[in-house]
Parts: structure tokens; sequence; C-alpha cells
């Protein structure tokens, strides 16, 4: 059951805020939805949004200027938190890129963290059956995509469930996360030393195995004044997986864009038509 915390009215739609009994991680959890004009008169597409370090189910909603484009596509918009809150795990709160508000869309096998710390089967599963149920979600017509560790979580998802989700995006993601400090540090925190589990979460890996090609294509967008582009995200690594694989891919670099909002918050409304693209044929 929603309980809902807000409701605020926007471009002729309804932007709520939820919080909801999460049976995968056995706590309560806070998610956004952007209802658009449409959603009155019938079920509609959505599009979950996961959003990267440190944030919250508030920071896209509030920055990212999506809610205008959603209206005029008719696409609702899902966006959870980053990870759960109040699970009083050992020094969850010691590190703004390990525990809380920073998930990374795993599973956590270690402990303390594997009770809790289950943001992709709560994304995947929880998220997605609770929104559906309970809200005019067209469940047929469903897309992710993410920023940063959520633009990680986006590719992993789609690529891993190609049957729940028909479209996907990502601005600036951690595209290679075996290969990088802040991959390295949360894979073996949730998972463990063994490098073998970590490919599950790795979009350049998981691209030549997926069971289905997203015919329609990636879309990717990376600013080059990124400050975290040469040693967190390796765009080129997931260029030259998906080229391998045969995989459609639109990887657009912006000369002068950071990593932020403000970088986001210009290219939005390419990737609301990306989707509309696909969810709306």
């Amino acid at each position: 059951m929603l309980e809902t915390r807000s409701s605020h009215a926007c471009h002729g739609g309804m932007q709520q805020f939820y919080q909801h009994d999460s049976r995968t991680i056995g706590l309560p959890m806070r998610f956004a939805a952007y209802l658009p004009p449409q959603a009155a008169h019938g079920k509609v597409p959505a599009l979950f949004y996961l959003a990267g370090l440190t944030c919250t189910e508030e920071t896209f909603p509030i920055k990212a200027g999506a809610q205008r484009f959603a209206a005029k596509h008719g696409i609702a918009l899902i966006a959870p938190d980053t990870s759960p809150r109040g699970a009083n795990v050992p020094g969850e709160s010691d590190a703004w890129d390990f525990g809380v508000g920073a998930g990374f869309y795993v599973d956590a096998t270690r402990e303390p963290w594997a009770a809790r710390y289950r943001m992709y089967s709560y994304v995947r599963d929880d998220l997605r059956e609770t929104v559906c149920a309970n809200l005019p979600i067209d469940a047929a017509r469903l897309g992710i995509f993410g920023h940063s560790m959520g633009g990680h979580g986006a590719l992993v998802l789609a690529l891993r469930n190609p049957v729940l989700y028909k479209s996907v995006s990502a601005f600036a993601p951690i595209a290679a996360p075996m290969r990088c400090p802040w991959g390295e540090k949360a894979f073996s925190g949730y998972l463990g030393e063994n490098r073998d589990a970590w490919r599950n979460y790795d979009a350049s890996e998981l691209v030549g195995r997926a069971s289905e090609k997203f015919a329609a294509g990636i879309l990717v967008d990376q600013g080059l004044a990124d400050q975290f582009l040469d040693e967190q995200l390796n765009p080129d690594a997931f260029e030259a997986a998906c080229a391998a694989a045969g995989q459609p891919l639109t990887l657009r670099r912006h000369a002068g864009y950071d990593h932020g909002y403000y970088f986001i918050s210009t290219f939005i409304e390419d990737h609301l038509a990306h989707h509309a693209k696909v969810l709306l044929a």
C-alpha cells in the first residue's frame, strides 16, 4: 500500500512522492512518480530514472526539468531512492560513495549488507510491481535511464531484463565499474572479492552476452568537462563492447559539460524523445 507524502500540480499532471513497505529491502522505501495529464484518462508508459551517488528520490524531479517533456509525450516518470534508509548497518554512513545514498543497484551478497542492500531486485521487482499495481501505468511499456551510478544501474537492469525494459539510456554512466575506483569499492564491499560475480553488474561485460539487442539503440550522453570522466566512467569501454556485440549505440560527447544536473537538464528532452519512440510505437 502506498502512503502519499506530498502531491504537486506540474505541467498539467501531478508530481507525487510516495512511501511504501518494501518486501525486498525489509524497510520503508520512498520514490517519486510524475503522472502526466494523460494518466487521468488511462494507463500510460513509464520511464524509471535511477539517480547517482548521494541522491534521493527528490533529486531528479527537482533538478532535471523532465516533467515538461513527460507531459508532452504522455509518459510517467518513476524515481526511487538510491539506497535503503535506516538499515543501521555499521559504517553505512561513513563514506559518500558506499552505503547510504550509494546502493549501486546491486543485490549485496556480503555481510552485513546482504539483508537490506538489495537495490537491483528492489527496482526490478518490488518497485516495478508496486507502481504497476497502484498507479495508472502500462506494465508492458516500461523504459529505464539514469545518471552516473544510476546510469550504471539502468544499463545493467536493461541488459539483464530486456523483456521488462523496452528502452534504455544514460547520462555519464559508470560504464565499466570493474575498471574504476567507485566500482571496485562498491563491488568488493557488497559482493566480495570474486570478480566473476562482479561481471553481472558491469554493462561493458554484460552487453556481449545480453539475450536480446535493443534494436532502437542505447543513447548515452557524456560531458567532456566531467570531472569524473577519466578515472571513473569509461564510456570508451562501453562503446567498444557495444561495437563488438553488434548493439546499436549512440554515444554523444559534449564539450564544456560537467557531471551535474545542468548537463542533464540540457539534454533531458532528447532522452524523453528517445524513449517515446519506443514506448509509444
